[in-house]
């Protein structure tokens, strides 16, 4: 897909993303503390079950799980030799369940680490991890990119210098914030979202973090200042640790649904679900929009 068709197609209507895949694939047996990625390649009827309820309840692009699939984390696993693996047949999962019904973007997001001006953690040495992964992604057929759960806008930044290096694919870019619109690195989404769109992001936005009721104010600023679609895929609500220690997301699909209902008389033009929701909170939003 050329930037020309996604754009064109985000100006038709608002687009629906899909709901989280972490908490979910943790709710069918994933253990705490694995590679998520292995976890999902080595269990690909959980993946696959996910995404379709995803694609039924009104999804229009699900995203491929390959969130953690650079070199720099894989190698805390040992799997960095098996990037190119992995990349590939999990975006061939993501294919399986969309049928060619709705879009699969190649997922990637933060190294963990800010930018630093040398050394391995480098802006160059960033732009050639995320060169790495988007090669495989754009290979293996994602119809377009996105950079999630991204806590700085050099993250931003890197990937799109990257995926301009070795592709035309449409790129989304959502930063994970505090209620006040700041970044975990640093800087303001709301000025970094403008950069995002001078460097040639085909839509930008907020993603995991915070819960719907606290974005109105950042989702009304972002729309007032960049002139791309603005992506909110927000938690289901603040979590709240039960006696487990496991996080539960206490906003129901119909409260999610009301919330997301104004982000988008706001503005939001691309919406979804991070953590704590499934395909009940797509549904919802399918019925709003």
């Amino acid at each position: 897909m050329t930037k020309q068709e996604f754009a064109a197609r985000a100006a038709e209507k608002i687009l629906i993303l899909d709901g989280a895949t972490g908490s979910n694939l943790t709710k069918a047996g994933m253990p705490k503390g694995v590679c998520t990625e292995l976890w999902a390649l080595e269990h690909p009827e959980e993946v696959i079950e996910l995404q379709k309820k995803y694609v039924e309840a009104g999804s229009d692009i699900i995203y491929a799980p390959t969130f953690g699939a650079n070199r720099a984390s894989l190698k805390r696993f040992g799997l960095e030799e098996r990037l190119a693996e992995l990349n590939c047949e999990l975006v061939q999962l993501s294919k399986t369940a969309a049928q060619g019904r709705v879009l699969v973007a190649g997922d990637i997001t933060t190294i963990g680490y800010p930018v630093t001006e040398e050394g391995e953690l480098s802006y160059e040495n960033r732009v050639e991890l995320y060169c790495e992964q988007i090669s495989c992604l754009a290979e293996a057929g994602v119809d377009l990119l996105v950079g999630e759960t991204l806590l700085g806008g050099d993250e931003a930044m890197a990937i799109l210098d990257a995926a301009a290096m070795v592709c035309d694919l449409p790129v989304m870019c959502t930063l994970t914030i505090e209620s006040d619109g700041s970044c975990y690195f640093g800087g303001n989404v709301i000025d970094i979202a403008a950069s995002l769109e001078e460097m040639g992001a085909t839509a930008v936005g907020i993603n995991c973090s915070c819960g719907p009721d606290q974005l109105e104010c950042i989702v009304r600023n972002l729309r007032e200042r960049v002139n791309i679609p603005v992506i909110v895929k927000p938690n289901a609500g603040l979590p709240v640790i039960n006696e487990k220690g496991e996080a539960v997301y206490p906003m129901e699909p119909e409260v999610f649904g009301e919330h997301m209902k104004k982000l988008v008389q706001l503005g939001a033009g691309i919406v979804g679900g991070c953590c704590g929701t499934d395909g009940r909170f797509i549904r919802e939003l399918r019925k709003i929009v």
